[in-house]
């Protein structure tokens, strides 16, 4: 049935994440991007000319992929984020999705049936991935599987490329190549049923300035073309047929998000230093060389993390040493002078190291990864490790190691450093021999130990992501106890506390690397607690240095006093936004920021 204007109640308001900030307001477009699949059963003499239809979709997918890339090329915004679509175009090579379906055909089932139970276990294999930014990686694998499915139903879906006025786009879900042909002069913002913060579409949407909100689960059963929306991608909020005063609220907010964003801009080259001249370094957190170009549009002053893992991901077996040398110098050659902290391979190997048959775990969350993984294959350590200190000779690298919890396993880690290091001079390479190591507190036991592991390295990045889910013992992708996960409840921020005066005893560095970062409201919480690196987002990094050059340190400090005589989170984060709303109002006034 279709909906009629009057059967969406005026001003209904839904919340989902909102992944690229700004305000859209406009008339929604609706996109389908559905696909219906059934299974049935062949004949075996079917079996054949299934496969041989199978292969024919992957090659219209190839085909529509290289279409794309050849069309998006010419704009320069998008160039270094191409390496999105040659991944999809490599997964439609991938052995567990090719060989995985035409096996599931020779057992005389369809191939939609078949693609589908494949995509289903590569969905569940995903699921399992502690990590956010690579359980989003399931999001890829969707968008190639379902761009498959509709070659093979034969269904097709309104082109973006082709919305001729201005509109905000609703689907159930879109794939980093929809997102790419957006025209945005016409797609005033989108929001879909499906996706994350760290989906390569979300990564384009905030690419491309488009404010874009994700994860309404099922917006596009509520919705119909031609209805009056407005979107706030910086806080998740959809508001649909909105009244004529939400409308000259948004309208007023909308102007001063896009003056705030003119006025952030020249802040990129200025340095992040407070009113009472404290240096603090703003790094980004990246995953691929090709975001590098992103992290110094945005003024990031190095890498405060390096994920290694999207090395390892989508093969059957893991990288050489030739090849993560190649790509580790390729970093260093995009952000010199300023340095770069690789932190070795953190997940679990059985995800992506298959040849390992390493058994399912109960608990992966706890159970063998990280670190652990890496000591356990002792053979993948040392080749990673060999390849960054080989690359350490072309720019300033720092190693850091993940989900430490004791002075023993540090140990471990530098005795096998310096056995490689040793093999290495042997060899006749060249490497940095002043090389910094450092540890992430991510765990409650590196906490309560920090005096102890700031005497074993050269500095501390904690991974507040983990840290707060171990501490409060709670899974914030559980719906039923996400409401418990909080950045400012007094046990993490006594944490906190604990590992910086821990560095500052023993004259070591002390950065965040999670979220936390990121947030400009932490900001001056984050300085007086003593931090001298924030690593984020680089879409954050301007935020964050407009907060910072109108605090001082000492600020700080009597702000974070006051915090810890407040019981409870929630308190805790009145009396900031309290503080900072008073401080810089234009910045957090309607959420502006």
């Amino acid at each position: 049935m279709v909906l009629a204007k009057s059967d969406v109640v005026q001003d209904t308001y839904l919340v989902g994440i909102g992944v690229s900030p700004g305000i859209g307001i406009g008339e929604i477009c609706l996109i389908s991007h559905r696909s219906t699949v059934d299974e049935w059963p062949i004949e075996a003499d079917a079996v054949e000319s299934e496969v041989a239809r199978f292969h024919w979709a992957i090659d219209q997918a190839r085909q529509q992929l290289q279409e794309v890339k050849e069309n998006v090329s010419s704009k320069q915004h998008l160039r270094e984020h191409l390496y999105i679509l040659d991944t999809h175009i490599m997964i439609l090579e991938d052995e567990m999705l090719v060989k995985g379906t035409i096996e599931e055909i020779q057992k005389k089932l369809n191939a939609e049936g078949g693609l589908k139970r494949v995509l289903s276990r590569l969905r569940q294999m995903f699921d399992n991935i502690e990590d956010e930014y690579l359980r989003e990686r399931r999001s890829d694998v969707d968008a190639v599987g379902e761009r498959l499915m509709r070659i093979l139903t034969g269904e097709h879906d309104r082109p973006l490329s082709a919305i001729g006025q201005k509109s905000l786009v609703f689907a159930h879900d879109l794939s980093p190549a929809d997102t790419m042909q957006m025209d945005r002069q016409n797609i005033l913002g989108f929001v879909t049923d499906k996706g994350g913060q760290t989906s390569h579409t979300a990564i384009l949407a905030r690419s491309m300035e488009i404010p874009a909100v994700v994860g309404l689960e099922s917006v596009t059963s509520l919705v119909h073309d031609g209805l009056p929306a407005i979107i706030d991608g910086s806080t998740g909020v959809v508001v649909l047929n909105p009244s004529a005063g939400t409308f000259k609220e948004y309208l007023q907010r909308k102007q001063a998000y896009e003056y705030l964003e003119k006025e952030l801009h020249s802040f990129r080259d200025l340095p992040a230093v407070t009113t009472d001249g404290i240096r603090i370094a703003l790094r980004g957190n990246l995953e691929l060389a090709s975001d590098f170009p992103v992290a110094r549009r945005h003024g990031a002053e190095g890498v405060g993390l390096y994920r290694t893992e999207f090395l390892f991901m989508g093969r059957e077996e893991p990288p050489d040493e030739e090849e993560q040398f190649k790509a580790y110098r390729e970093i260093l050659d995009e952000m010199t002078p300023h340095p770069v902290t690789i932190r070795t391979l953190d997940i679990g190997g059985d995800k992506f190291v298959p040849e390992l048959n390493l058994a399912d775990e109960a608990n992966p969350a706890m159970g063998l990864r990280a670190i652990r993984f890496s000591l356990r294959e002792g053979r993948l350590f040392r080749v990673q490790l060999r390849a960054i200190l080989r690359a350490s000779v072309f720019g300033k690298v720092r190693i850091m190691f993940p989900m430490i919890s004791g002075v023993a396993e540090v140990r471990t880690c530098k005795r096998i450093l310096k056995e490689v290091q040793d093999s290495l001079t042997e060899e006749g390479h060249d490497y940095d021999q002043e090389i910094c190591i450092g540890v992430m507190i991510e765990t409650p036991a590196a906490v309560m130990i920090a005096p102890l592991l700031a005497k074993e390295v050269d500095f501390f990045s904690i991974g507040t992501n983990d840290l707060i889910q171990y501490c409060l013992a709670v899974d914030r992708g559980n719906e039923h106890v996400a409401y418990l996960y909080d950045p400012l409840h007094p046990a993490i921020l006594r944490s906190l506390k604990i590992v910086c005066d821990a560095a500052r005893q023993e004259q070591i560095s002390v950065s965040i690397c999670g979220e936390t970062a990121g947030e400009p409201l932490y900001t001056m919480a984050l300085i007086g607690l003593g931090l001298n690196e924030l690593s984020m987002n680089p879409a954050a990094i301007s935020r964050v240095k407009r907060v910072l050059r109108q605090i001082s340190r000492q600020d700080g400090e009597e702000l974070v006093e006051r915090l810890f005589a407040l019981p409870t989170g929630k308190e805790v984060s009145a009396l900031i936004y309290k503080e900072m709303r008073q401080r810089l109002p234009e910045l957090f006034t309607q959420s502006i920021i």
